[in-house]
């Protein structure tokens, strides 16, 4: 079972690990989940910084 990393430098999506671990976002399970990395990197981010706000 192929697992799929999002690299932030090339914004590309990677079958398997292809690139310098610092530079990949990941694994998921599917590539429609990887494609979407960055976009729950900036809700995950959201979240934390309203729960500092308490």
């Amino acid at each position: 079972m192929a697992n799929y990393w999002f690299n932030v430098v090339t914004h590309q999506v990677e079958e398997g690990p292809q690139s310098d671990w610092t530079q990949l976002i990941g694994p998921y399970e599917t590539r429609e989940e990887a494609e979407k990395a960055l976009e729950k990197v900036r809700e995950r981010n959201e979240a934390w910084d309203a729960g500092e706000e308490d």
